[in-house]
């Protein structure tokens, strides 16, 4: 999946929006950010709870891994746009901004 496709799907979602987050852009919904996206590197990186993490990752470990560090801790998930296939990509956006969505 290309970056610009990604981009397309995170703004399909209804009442989402881009942001620049850092040196990323943020794709968000009601202010939450429930992904990001690095342009220059092609990866992608979705706010999952653990559960969904737990399985978007036992899908294609080499290419979906939690972040490194507390925030990996907390559901956040790098997905390699190049190597995961664009039905898991559309999966985990939409897992991704539904769990947002559904938080007070």
């Amino acid at each position: 999946m290309t970056t610009d496709t990604f981009r397309e799907l995170a703004l399909s979602m209804p009442g989402s929006y881009e942001a620049p987050h850092f040196e990323k852009t943020s794709f968000r919904t009601k202010k939450r950010i429930f992904a990001t996206l690095d342009l220059s590197s092609g990866i992608a990186c979705l706010k999952l709870l653990p559960v969904d993490q737990n399985v978007f990752t036992s899908v294609n470990k080499p290419a979906i891994t939690p972040v490194p560090n507390k925030w990996g801790l907390q559901g956040w998930t790098l997905f390699d746009l190049k190597k995961v296939r664009k039905h898991t990509i559309v999966d985990a956006v939409t897992t991704a901004y539904f769990s947002s969505i559904s938080k007070k």
